[in-house]
């Protein structure tokens, strides 16, 4: 039998894609410890070995790259614009160049998240290209519509050459893709028990009073941290790098702990619209606090998903940057279905690329 190769690409656009994904080809490894696989994509390797716990090969390409931003919020759709058709323009040496690749590999399977010319790399190479997401960049870039339209329509045909996609939940129609599978919510476990995070972070509060801040890997400008001050007896805690020094916000900075790994000892999660955040959060039943995010069309099918499967609370950019953080006070909203969501999206996936893997 040959040894499983899978090719895995994922879009250029902050961290939540490549953490998902990620926690995807963990379980292909854990499932199949003899696979070869193949991480293309430009976030440091560091992110991916905290999500991957055996080895891997690391190819930092890029075949997209989602939106420009200055920070998790503000988009820069010019700069975005002129990067989409530089990416255009080229295409055929960049599809030809991976295509050497995977056939020099013998790659027997591309799994995408979600960037558009993975589709027509697998078509070139001669192998199986499968996707995952809960949406698709035609959608985002649809939306803003004017010049975005002629390359929303250019990337729904590379979509179209898809075999085959697995929806994740929260999710837009993604109705371009031919083969479509619904599967449960992906993500990484917690790796640590709440008392060793507890420990090694001195968190001695309950968790109604343990709030863990996340905005992406991007970050976010000029949040009001000087709010934190009114919440006497309550902990803080945050990813980013440039904080104020406060007695009640801790800074994360070993690069192996996650997001999720602190997620249980809270009592709820303030962020923006992402799946990454949205499906861990849910996985481990933490309440999600979200802002708005007008200007992205994923936002508003994740705020959905969110208020459907989990204890919530949405709030508006204004309510966040000038008010007075009234909303950790407020009660969170209960979810509308009282059916839970699948959560078996990471074994779901696998399962399947190691059973055609295999049959190969």
């Amino acid at each position: 039998m040959k040894k499983p190769i899978i090719y895995i690409a994922i879009t250029n656009h902050g961290f939540g894609h490549a953490t998902r994904t990620a926690a995807v080809a963990n379980t292909i490894q854990k499932l199949c410890p003899d696979v070869l696989i193949i991480m293309t994509t430009t976030v440091p390797r560091w992110l991916l070995e905290c999500y991957i716990e055996g080895d891997f090969i690391h190819r930092p390409r890029a075949f997209d790259l989602g939106v420009v931003q200055a920070d998790s919020l503000n988009m820069d759709k010019q700069a975005t614009l002129e990067k989409l058709r530089d990416i255009r323009k080229n295409q055929n040496s960049i599809i030809a160049s991976e295509v050497n690749f995977i056939r020099q590999n013998r790659v027997q399977l591309i799994l995408a998240d979600i960037p558009f010319l993975a589709a027509k790399i697998g078509k070139a190479a001669g192998v199986p290209n499968w996707m995952m997401s809960n949406f698709g960049w035609n959608l985002i870039y649809r939306y803003w519509g004017g010049e975005f339209l002629e390359i929303a329509d250019w990337i729904d045909e590379c979509y179209s050459q898809s075999d085959r996609l697995f929806r994740l939940p929260f999710h837009e129609p993604m109705s371009v893709f031919p083969d479509i599978t619904d599967v449960g919510l992906t993500g990484g476990s917690p790796r640590y028990s709440e008392d060793k995070i507890r420990s090694v972070w001195k968190i001695d509060t309950p968790p109604e009073k343990t709030i863990l801040l996340l905005f992406g890997g991007l970050g976010l400008q000029a949040i009001p941290y000087h709010n934190l001050l009114q919440f006497h007896g309550w902990q803080f805690i945050t990813f980013e790098k440039s904080v104020p020094d406060l007695p009640n916000l801790i800074k994360i900075s070993d690069p192996q702990c996650r997001p999720v790994d602190i997620m249980p000892v809270c009592g709820r999660v303030v962020s923006k619209p992402g799946f990454g955040t949205f499906s861990e959060a849910t996985k481990l039943g933490t309440p999600i606090i979200s802002l708005t995010r007008d200007a992205f069309a994923e936002a508003a099918f994740l705020l959905e998903g969110i208020a459907n499967y989990n204890q919530h609370k949405i709030i508006t950019p204004g309510e966040f940057f000038y008010g007075n953080w009234d909303f950790l006070h407020q009660p969170l909203n209960p979810p509308r279905n009282s059916k839970p969501i699948a959560k078996d999206g990471n074994e779901i996936i696998a399962k399947a690329a190691i059973a055609y893997m295999k049959n190969q």
